[in-house]
Formats: structure tokens, sequence, C-alpha cells
């Protein structure tokens, strides 16, 4: 069986922590005999104004990969994903550890509904170093570097919007900030700007095929959050 440490909890207090994750982000039971069900999502909106919406189908696809993922989480004790608690607050790719058969990922211990979406990136990655890419990113199952990179937080910032308009999830900045990115076309400047010495040759050709989108990402970035993009501002 599996153990995962989640915000320093062990035990009885580990498991009924990890139900209420699962029930408040993931899991909506529905029929014992049917498919899980997904509620209708809901438009979300953040200080800005700035709205994001997802339809129905596409909620039940997020919801359908996001249970499988959460499930293996849980249940396969060929790995460990150890989720543990910090006081500030972290971006998913910021002190990711993997150590043989176990990744360790920092959670804000202010915003316990990101616990899943830091375990589903952890867990992401640890897919890759143990050899089940294909399994675990089907739609990049050969990416590496740069397009390994965008694909899982693709994926993460997938999961969160289903907590947020479907689940109801409390706003928390650094996830925010990753799907209304996402969501607006600016996932590859949100990634370039945010992580400024890595990728370089990602970077550069990417800064070539898009003359002056850093530009319209940053001030994008502004109108929506009220404040520099990360990578442009003191933490």
């Amino acid at each position: 069986m599996t153990i995962i440490p989640i915000l320093g909890l062990a035990g009885p207090q580990r498991s009924a922590l990890i139900r209420a994750m699962i029930i408040v982000l993931t899991v909506s039971t529905g029929c014992a005999t049917g498919a899980p069900e997904v509620p209708v999502p809901r438009p979300i909106i953040i200080h800005s104004g700035a709205r994001l919406r997802v339809e129905q189908e596409r909620a039940e696809e997020i919801h359908e990969w996001v249970m499988r993922e959460e499930s293996n989480i849980v249940e396969d004790p060929t790995f460990m994903v150890e989720s543990q608690s910090t006081p500030e607050e972290v971006y998913v790719w910021e002190r990711l550890e993997i150590e043989g058969d176990t990744v360790r990922t920092p959670v804000y211990e202010g915003a316990a509904d990101a616990m899943l979406v830091h375990q589903i990136y952890a867990h992401l990655h640890l897919m890759v170093a143990m050899g089940r890419q294909e399994e675990w990113l089907p739609e990049a199952p050969a990416a590496v570097e740069y397009d390994l990179e965008r694909a899982i937080l693709s994926r993460a910032a997938d999961a969160w919007l289903l907590g947020r308009t479907a689940f109801d999830t409390s706003p928390y900045g650094p996830l925010d900030e990753l799907v209304y990115a996402k969501e607006a076309g600016y996932l590859d400047a949100f990634i370039f700007t945010a992580r400024p010495e890595e990728f370089a040759t990602a970077r550069i050709k990417w800064a070539r095929e898009n003359p002056g989108e850093d530009e319209g990402y940053r001030d994008w970035f502004l109108n929506t959050f009220n404040r520099e993009p990360p990578g442009l501002r003191t933490r």
C-alpha cells in the first residue's frame, strides 16, 4: 500500500484528508454503478473581472483522467508521492525533488485545495523518470525538455480549471495564473517568463516565431492580475 504523507499527516488523519480532498476536488460519486458525475461548470471570476468558462464535455474529459491519476497516486504501491507543507505560496515546479521511486512536492499550507494539482504535476514527472511517460502522457509520449514540461503544466492547468469551475475550489494565485495564462493562449509566455534560466533553445525559437508576444503577455497579465507576472516581480 502506498503511504503518502500529506501536509505532515499520517495514519487516520492522512486517510481522512485524502478522502476530503477527493470529494472536494475530483470525485462526485453519483450512482454506485454509474460513471462519476461532474457538476455543471460555473464561470469563475477574479478581482480584475477576468472570467473563465469551460464546457461540460471538456470538464468531463478532464475529470476522467484526474480521477484515474488520483487513484494511481493513492493506490499504486510502486512509488510514493509526498506533499510537504510550506508557509509560502509556491508554483508547482518549485522545489520538486525526485529520489528513486519517491517524488516530493511542497504545498502552501494555506491552499489545501491545490494539493492534488501539485501531486498530479509531481506524479507525471515521476512517471517520466520511471519510464511510464507513454502511459500517463499519451498526447506527448516522446516529448523531452520544454515540450515535456509544457505538456505536464498543461495537464496541471486543466486539473485546476476543473476544480475551480466544477468543484468550487478556493482561488490560489500561482495556479490561477497558470490556468488563466493557458486559457488565454499565453502558456508559453507564462513558462518562459516565470523560468528565465531554463529552456534556452526552446525560448529562442519561440521568441523568433512570436515577435512581441512577451510584451503582449506582460500587458495581459498586468490587466488580468494587477501585478507583474512571475519572473518579473520580486517574490
